[in-house]
C-alpha cells in the first residue's frame, strides 16, 4: 500500500489521554476506529466503552457515522505534514441500561412559593 493512502490517527478521550496514533488506510471505515479504540481503551479508567454502539467519534466538530471512511473524515486545510488527525472520543452508554439504571424519585414535590393570589 502506498504511504500516502496511510493516515495517522490519535483519539483523545474524556480525561484528555491519547489512545495511538495507529496508522489506518483513508479506505478503513469508522466502525473500524472504535473497534480498535474499545480493544485498545486503557486500563484503570472510570469510563470504559462496553461495546463499540457506545463510542461516538467527532472529527473537525462532527460525529462520524460509521460507515464513513478515514478518507472523507480527513480536513484538506490544517493538516501537518507528519502529523497525526485528533479524533475526539465520546461515551455515550445505551438508554435502555441507563434508564434501568437511574433511580426514579416518585416522592411528591413541594414547591418554594407561598405566593397566594388577592
Amino acid at each position: 500500500m502506498p504511504e500516502e493512502d496511510l493516515v495517522d490517527i490519535k483519539f483523545r478521550i474524556y480525561d484528555g489521554s491519547d489512545i495511538g496514533p495507529f496508522r489506518y488506510s483513508a479506505t478503513s471505515t469508522v466502525d473500524m476506529l472504535k473497534q480498535r479504540i474499545v480493544s485498545d481503551w486503557p486500563k484503570g479508567k472510570t469510563v470504559v466503552p462496553k461495546s463499540v454502539n457506545e463510542v461516538k467519534l467527532i472529527s473537525s466538530g462532527k460525529i462520524l457515522e460509521n460507515n464513513r471512511t478515514v478518507g472523507l473524515c480527513k480536513v484538506p486545510f490544517g493538516e501537518v505534514p507528519g502529523g497525526a488527525i485528533i479524533m475526539h472520543v465520546v461515551v455515550q452508554p445505551s438508554l435502555a441500561k441507563a434508564k434501568t439504571e437511574k433511580k426514579i424519585d416518585d416522592s411528591p414535590r413541594k414547591t418554594g412559593c407561598a405566593c397566594s393570589i388577592l
